[in-house]
């Protein structure tokens, strides 16, 4: 039976009273009557329907084994363009007309029957748990929600594929999409075109796919599998999974791109179905959502003297290795809000990094600051518009980067309090919840803060030192034709050695040359360097590499990985012991 024809004997089943004759029912489908004759002639002889258009038996046999099994919603990610509403629930639990998303697509399901239903969850999963007690539902854990798509959120559940629905949670439709019967494989698509949309509807009702695509149809992420074609999918699935490439892949891309199933468009309205990604979207579909009212958009009312709908294009920036961050606009203007991330309460004081910003104000070194929280991290920035982050392999960058850093340094600021890298080193184990992952950490430990001996015996000079004086955190702009350089994010600063900045370059730079961190030293102190503060830098960057890597270790308990990121800070951490420890020997210093 072909599509046409299943949707004919499904139209008159649900709505027979309605369709006494053929133009009737032409109307009801929005077909041409042609199409419709044509149809209605090819079921009767099949003996599917009767002359005044009546099911017969064999059709309502039919479609009683034409019901769908089951359902699988994906709710696993983080939903990162819901900011700020993202960081206290998972997005398939905000409400939308009184009703979490989710919950009002479990009841959509069950109208139609569909009572076995599996949700793939991952980020904020405890939060999913009452919808066992409630719906009977099952939750299945992805635990590789964080770093990958969601692909792999359907690999986990792939063996349910037999005549499924696949949903993804952020979906509010407001008619029921599903349906009691279901004979072949749709994908749902609305009627607006897309430019980033990789499937159009073609004349034949089904979906032409092309990753060239310019434009298309836009995708909700609804589907139907029947039993047969979720055989392939399956395969297709497997296949994608088995290759790192993949990562990022959508569950889409193994049903379109990977398959040869023949996959019908069931088109819908856009308003029908909404797909709420953003603040934004929620805010336009219920304005009057609780989840309309949070902390970080009450700030930004307060600071800036505005209502809730004058704040605008919110879209989430790249989230950093502490915190994300969000940019909006308010009366034309865009700015920067910071919400502190996972587990950063106990890294950072934000009472000293407040400081800070008190201390340096009105010295333009740093972007325009319009809102920091001492006690919770929140902070609002002006956004700087054209701008761009050192490319730490451009030498014409790194001059002028040293450059700023020096002249920072030499403005001898001074604050209450102190970055102390060894305490820091200690309390940053003393977060682990296991032992170091690193067979040789005590020995590695034990020769880096040997260097401590040293350090001490250079006497170093202590001032408002950045700590965190990386590439991405040095902003190049144009400001009426001039080059503009201002050195963000201050989180760690405080009283330090200056030249910990030059050694956290390096390291945040993954230099793996020696002679690329004495290019830089040689950048900084104008080709003037001794070598006993050369050697005290090769010394900073062993004990910063440690440092960090026991940071990432931190956060690599709480679920959060830095993949070379981390085994480079650990490799500092040996080498650079390595290499301190020769040149001491060559200059005649004992340790």
């Amino acid at each position: 039976m072909n599509r046409n024809e299943f949707n004919v004997l499904r139209t008159l089943n649900k709505d027979t009273i309605l369709i006494s004759n053929q133009r009737d029912l032409a109307e009801k489908l929005n077909w041409s009557l042609g199409l419709v004759n044509k149809v209605v002639t090819s079921l009767k002889a099949e003996e599917y329907i009767t002359e005044e258009l009546k099911l017969t038996h064999k059709a309502k046999s039919f479609l009683e084994n034409s019901k769908p099994k089951n359902a699988i919603i994906l709710a696993a990610g983080y939903g990162l363009r819901m900011v700020p509403i993202n960081q206290n629930k998972p997005k398939a639990l905000l409400t939308v007309d009184g009703k979490p998303l989710i919950e009002r697509q479990i009841e959509q399901l069950h109208e139609v029957g569909i009572t076995d239903i599996t949700i793939v969850v991952g980020y904020m999963k405890e939060a999913f748990d009452y919808l066992i007690d409630q719906y009977n539902i099952k939750l299945i854990y992805n635990k590789d929600y964080s770093n990958k798509n969601n692909l792999y959120s359907l690999a986990c559940v792939c063996n349910l594929l037999s005549d499924t629905y696949i949903v993804p949670c952020d979906l509010y439709s407001l008619k029921n999409p599903f349906d009691k019967y279901e004979h072949y494989s749709w994908y749902m698509v609305n009627e607006l075109i897309d430019e980033n949309s990789t499937v159009r509807v073609t004349r034949t009702g089904t979906l032409d796919y092309s990753r060239n695509q310019k434009s298309g149809n836009t995708m909700t992420g609804i589907a139907f599998i029947n039993t047969d074609d979720s055989l392939i999918l399956k395969k297709s699935i497997k296949e994608l999974c088995s290759d790192k490439d993949n990562d990022n892949e959508f569950w889409e891309t193994a049903l379109f791109e990977k398959s040869t199933i023949e996959v019908s468009a069931k088109v819908v309205k856009s308003n029908e179905v909404v797909e709420i990604n953003s603040y934004e979207q929620l805010r336009d579909l219920d304005c009057y959502s609780t989840e309309l009212q949070n902390d970080s958009i009450s700030i930004i009312c307060s600071v800036f003297g505005c209502n809730n709908e004058d704040i605008k294009d919110i879209n989430t920036l790249k989230k950093g290795m502490t915190n994300r961050s969000y940019i909006f606009t308010v009366k034309d203007k865009r700015y920067i809000m910071r919400i502190p991330g996972e587990g950063t309460d106990q890294l950072i004081n934000r009472k000293e990094e407040a400081d800070v910003y008190n201390t340096i104000k009105g010295y333009n070194i740093c972007d325009e600051l319009f809102y920091i929280n001492p006690k919770n991290g929140m902070k609002i920035s002006a956004f700087v518009e054209n701008s761009r982050c050192c490319d730490s392999r451009n030498i014409d960058d790194l001059k002028k980067c040293m450059k700023k850093l020096r002249e920072f340094h030499n403005l001898k600021l001074k604050v209450n309090h102190e970055f102390n890298i060894y305490e820091k080193i200690d309390f940053y184990e003393s977060l682990w919840t296991e032992k170091s992952i690193f067979q040789d950490y005590e020995q590695t430990k034990k020769n880096a803060l040997s260097l401590k001996s040293f350090i001490d015996s250079c006497k170093p000079n202590y001032c408002l030192t950045h700590i965190d004086a990386v590439p991405d955190n040095f902003l190049f702009s144009t400001t009426n034709e001039n080059e503009v350089i201002q050195l963000i994010d201050w989180e760690y600063a405080g009283m330090q050695d200056p030249h910990v900045d030059i050694a956290m370059f390096c390291i945040y730079s993954l230099y793996t040359e020696r002679s690329e961190i004495d290019r830089l030293v040689d950048f900084y102190f104008d080709e003037k360097c001794t070598p006993q503060n050369r050697i005290k830098i090769y010394c900073y960057v062993a004990l910063c590499g440690l440092l960090w890597s026991n940071w990432c270790e931190y956060k690599r308990q709480l679920g959060v990985e830095f993949g070379e990121y981390s085994l480079m800070q650990y490799r500092y951490a040996k080498d650079y012991f390595k290499i301190a420890t020769e040149e001491m020997k060559k200059n005649g210093i004992e340790l």
